[in-house]
């Protein structure tokens, strides 16, 4: 049986109230990249607490911390059923900015960002890689992060994840992040539906284009597989980039990005009783005998995560994307 536990900080009564008895369910969800972690509260109200936009909330299960983070909104009904929508620190970065940043690393980035925006930091991986050029106008602080850690990927073939642990915000190597749990269909796996396509995240032709100030005109970078175009037909990705980078550092990103997108996409939606501690970013070790690349069991990624806590039964869904 899951025990669970909901703490709130009510600010304008200075007090912390366990409303553990009175939450009727809860939803946890997680998403690799563009948006917080949220936690989704049901609460039967009683007269004797509040809860209210700002508040902290504090959501463990089994004694492990799964959820730190603040009120955003809050709805009644007649009944006197209360919802309650809460977001991590990463809903914070949803502030618009402008920067430029030289010869720096994801991590940095993150870092300065974080102290400008007056945000706490956890753990923080050296990427090793320091983006020659990256010049944002007016996006938000979690696009700009995102397009970081976008570059990083693309030109080390690194894929990181950008979270908050529950002590600020992180930054580690997906591959660091191994569950220690096993699913599978001989092991909490309930159902599946497996997806390969070209439709979303392939890519055959890559091009990618650099304003030329002297020409008053674009030069233009290709890489692209014929091999691939002659089956699928062509796929292209134009992107720009900054002036700043040269002829050469253009050419790798090119290719490095022809290698990541240059395959079809095959996404995993999986049902299952429910891990703590489970999150999108991470990768979990998944067997399923009907799958043949699955069969022998292999670590996959967690793209998405969806908990459900509900009369002291946990299950969740996961969206899997198999690298």
């Amino acid at each position: 049986m899951t025990q669970y536990e909901v703490l709130i900080e009510n600010k304008s009564m200075g007090k912390i109230w366990n409303i553990s008895p009175c939450v009727r369910s809860a939803n946890y969800k997680t998403k690799r990249t563009g948006s917080p972690g949220t936690l989704e509260l049901e609460i039967v109200k009683r007269a004797v607490f509040d809860v209210d936009c700002g508040d902290t909330v504090r959501f463990s299960v089994n004694g492990t911390l799964v959820f730190y983070g603040w009120v955003f909104s809050t709805s009644r009904d007649r009944w006197g059923t209360l919802q309650a929508t809460c977001y991590d620190r990463l809903r914070y970065l949803k502030a618009s900015a402008s920067y430029t940043f030289y010869a720096q690393s994801a991590g940095q980035i993150i870092s300065q960002i974080a102290a400008d925006l007056q945000l706490t930091t956890g753990a923080i991986a050296d990427t090793g890689y320091l983006i020659p050029s990256l010049v944002e106008e007016e996006q938000t602080c979690l696009d700009i992060i995102g397009d970081a850690i976008d570059q990083t990927l693309l030109n080390t073939g690194r894929l990181y994840t950008f979270y908050d642990d529950g002590a600020g915000l992180a930054l580690a190597e997906a591959g660091s992040m191994l569950a220690g749990t096993l699913i599978g269909d001989k092991s909490n796996l309930t159902e599946y539906t497996l997806k390969d396509d070209i439709d979303s995240q392939t890519y055959n032709s890559v091009k990618l284009a650099r304003p030329n100030e002297e020409t008053g005109r674009t030069d233009v970078f290709i890489a692209q597989d014929s091999s691939t175009i002659a089956t699928w037909g062509l796929l292209q990705l134009y992107q720009s980039v900054d002036g700043d980078l040269n002829d050469a550092q253009i050419q790798a990103q090119a290719a490095s990005t022809l290698a990541f997108y240059n395959r079809p996409t095959r996404t995993l939606q999986i049902s299952a009783l429910g891990v703590v501690g489970l999150r999108a970013g991470q990768m979990v070790y998944l067997k399923i005998s009907t799958i043949e690349d699955l069969a022998a069991g292999r670590y996959v990624l967690i793209e998405q995560a969806d908990h459900t806590f509900e009369n002291q039964i946990h299950t969740m869904d996961l969206e899997i994307r198999i690298l």
